[in-house]
C-alpha cells in the first residue's frame, strides 16, 4: 500500500480519546433520570395512599352496616318476644246474682292457687256510683252495671278454662253455643274507664226515666198528677214534667225522684 493510502486512512479512521457522537439520541442527565424516579415514588405513594382509605372507609362503611344490622336483629328478637307474650282477651262470665263480689275474689284465688296469673289479667266487677234520694235524703252507693255478671281478661286454653268453671258460683262464659267469645274492644274500653273514673267522677244521679217518658208526680203541690218528662238536668237532678192543668199543658220543675216512670 502506498504511503498516500496510510495517511489517507488514519485521517478517516476514529480517534480512540475523542468523544462518541450518536445521532438523533439524547441522553439524560443523571439528575433528570433522578427526578423522574423521585416523580414515579411520589404517584405511588399517592396511590398506596388512597387505597390505604378507600380500605378505611369501605371497613368503616362494614362496621356501621354490621351495627345496623345487629340493631335490626335485636329489635327483631325484642318484637319476637313480645309476639311470644299471651295475648289476652276481656270475657263475661255469667255469676249468682248478689254474689258478684265475692265469687270474683274466690277467682283470684283460685288462679293464685293454679299458679296461673301469666294467664289472667284483672277480673272486674263493673261498678259505678249513683246518687239516691230515699225518704228525702240524699245518698251516694255504688250499683252494679252488669247484675249477676263479671269480666275477666285472661287467655283461654284448658288449664284456665278449668279454673274458671271450677269456680264456685261461675255459671258460663258468654258466647254463641257455649264458645266463650271476647269483648270487643270498644265494650272492653268502656269497662275498664268506668273502673279507672270511678274514684274520680262526681256520682251520677239515679234517674230512671228519660225524656218522652210518662212519669207520675209522687209527691208535692201537684201529687198524683200524671205528665210527660220535657227536660232532664243531670247535674242538679231536677226534671220539668208537662202535666195538664184545667185543659192546659203546663211546665211543672221538681227534683227527680220526686216523680216516678209509669
Amino acid at each position: 500500500m502506498s504511503e498516500e493510502s496510510n495517511n489517507l486512512a488514519d485521517q478517516t479512521a476514529p480517534d480512540s480519546d475523542s468523544p462518541t457522537v450518536v445521532e438523533d439520541q439524547v441522553v439524560p442527565s443523571t439528575e433528570e433520570t433522578e427526578s423522574e424516579e423521585a416523580e414515579v415514588a411520589s404517584e405511588d405513594v399517592a396511590v398506596e395512599e388512597a387505597a390505604e382509605e378507600e380500605t378505611a372507609e369501605e371497613t368503616a362503611d362494614e362496621a356501621e352496616t354490621a351495627e345496623v344490622e345487629e340493631e335490626v336483629e335485636e329489635e327483631a328478637v325484642v318484637e319476637e318476644e313480645a309476639d311470644d307474650s299471651p295475648k289476652m282477651d276481656w270475657y263475661i262470665l255469667k255469676v249468682q246474682s248478689n254474689r258478684e263480689r265475692s265469687i270474683a275474689e274466690a277467682l283470684r284465688r283460685k288462679i293464685a292457687i293454679e299458679g296461673l296469673e301469666e294467664f289472667f289479667g284483672e277480673v272486674i266487677v263493673p261498678m259505678e256510683k249513683v246518687t239516691e234520694f230515699k225518704g228525702g235524703k240524699k245518698k251516694v252507693v255504688q250499683r252494679k252495671l252488669y247484675p249477676g255478671y263479671i269480666v275477666v281478661n285472661m287467655l283461654i286454653n284448658d288449664d284456665t278454662w278449668f279454673a274458671v268453671r271450677e269456680t264456685s258460683g261461675i255459671g258460663d262464659f258468654t258466647g254463641a253455643h257455649g264458645k266463650p267469645s271476647p269483648m270487643l274492644p270498644h265494650e272492653a274500653t268502656r269497662i275498664i274507664q268506668t273502673e279507672e273514673e270511678e274514684t274520680d267522677d262526681a256520682p251520677k244521679l239515679n234517674i230512671a226515666f228519660k225524656l218522652g217518658d210518662r212519669v207520675k208526680i209522687k209527691e208535692g203541690t201537684f201529687e198524683s198528677f200524671e205528665g210527660e218528662v220535657n227536660e232532664i238536668d243531670e247535674h242538679s237532678g231536677r226534671v220539668t214534667v208537662m202535666i195538664n192543668i184545667f185543659g192546659r199543658s203546663t211546665p211543672v220543675e221538681l227534683e227527680y225522684w220526686q216523680a216516678e216512670q209509669l
